[in-house]
């Protein structure tokens, strides 16, 4: 069987790193992305004894070092047949009468236009072989909306929007697309939210929240079915989490 190559965005961190790992678990080779070159190094050092792995260091928001990026790979490396868009983001949580254009701009640029450009950069490819399997990590906010999420949950709503059209228009290929939303996931990404705020010591107490390696399971099993299986939507939650704003804790 043929080892298949993954290309992973946000790979430094959380669900990205953790995909990185199950995936190297598995033999397949990677090309993993991010903004911390220091962190790409010490993750690729770690997981060359499992598989081949390339590092691109770059922030998707920016256009054309995202195009280069992914020109710039190596023959051995330049067949992506997998693609995880993860990279993704939240700031701030304000109401939306005091939210900050900056974080606005923030989580558009990198989780819908990021996205865009990354697919941009590998769809003509898959396209051309007529095979491929692109996961967007979405998230429990791009399929409702809570007090102060607004942006956020706009920016999430629309990489499912932008999701279902991919998979409308590359069905003639044959290509795979799915989504990947999970709820309350035990990472970086409050610190981000709350720009490392008090706030954010408190996001996961009293209960046991999904941790990255449970999302990377998932993504493993979705890119492992049968040719004629493809899993569409998966939206999953802890076991305390009920929606985004019920959540069973213990104090």
């Amino acid at each position: 069987m043929m080892t298949k190559t993954a290309f992973i965005t946000g790979a430094t961190s959380g669900i990205g790193e953790a995909t990185a790992y199950e995936f190297a678990k598995h033999g397949i080779k990677l090309v993993l992305c991010g903004r911390r070159l220091h962190r790409l190094k010490t993750i690729q050092d770690a997981l060359s004894r499992l598989t081949d792995v390339h590092i691109l260091n770059f922030d998707v928001r920016n256009r054309q070092a995202t195009l280069d990026a992914i020109t710039s790979l190596p023959k051995d490396f330049s067949k992506i047949d997998i693609l995880i868009n993860n990279a993704g983001n939240a700031h701030g949580l304000d109401p939306i009468q005091d939210g900050s254009l900056d974080d606005w701009d923030a989580m558009m640029d990198i989780n819908v236009k990021g996205l865009l450009y990354v697919s941009k950069g590998i769809i003509p490819q898959m396209t051309e072989r007529k095979s491929g399997h692109i996961i967007n990590i979405g998230s429990s906010a791009g399929k409702e909306v809570y007090p102060k999420g607004n942006v956020y949950c706009g920016s999430k709503h629309a990489v499912l929007a932008i999701t279902e059209g991919m998979r409308v228009d590359l069905n003639p290929f044959g290509i795979k697309v799915s989504a990947i939303n999970p709820g309350l996931v035990e990472t970086e990404f409050s610190k981000v939210r709350f720009k490392g705020g008090k706030e954010a010591d408190g996001v996961y107490t009293g209960f046991k929240a999904l941790q990255a390696k449970d999302v990377a399971e998932v993504i493993h099993f979705a890119v492992t079915r049968p040719a004629h299986v493809n899993i569409a939507d998966v939206l999953m939650f802890c076991t305390a989490q009920a929606n985004s704003v019920t959540v069973k804790k213990t104090v």
